[in-house]
């Protein structure tokens, strides 16, 4: 994702260990402009949970690991006074959602 992990990680810390339900509903209110591609990381780990398994229970899901790792960054110029330049760095973030059904062990 094109957004920084610091950033990702503040949405993403508040639904680490939470329902599924409930969890989709704080994306939903959070005003981050990140939690619209975290929903939607989400609503995919969900979908490859029931796709993995035909009896899995959707309202039983929790959200059991949840984690954001530093993407590769892309160096870029930006133009400065009197012919220079300054360099900065537009960071990316790996966002990791694991669900599991809660009680089981993995």
């Amino acid at each position: 994702m094109k957004v920084s992990p610091q950033k990702a990680r503040l949405v993403v810390d508040l639904i680490r260990g939470m329902l599924v339900g409930p969890a989709i509903a704080t994306l939903r209110v959070t005003n981050k402009g990140i939690a619209p591609s975290v929903e939607k990381v989400l609503k995919s780990a969900i979908a490859n949970a029931q796709n993995l398994s035909d009896d899995v229970d959707v309202d039983r899901l929790i959200v059991s690991e949840a984690y954001v790792n530093e993407g590769p960054r892309q160096k870029r110029i930006r133009p400065a006074p009197m012919g220079r330049a300054y360099r900065y760095q537009r960071r990316s973030a790996h966002i990791v959602i694991k669900v599991a059904e809660k009680g089981s062990k993995s």
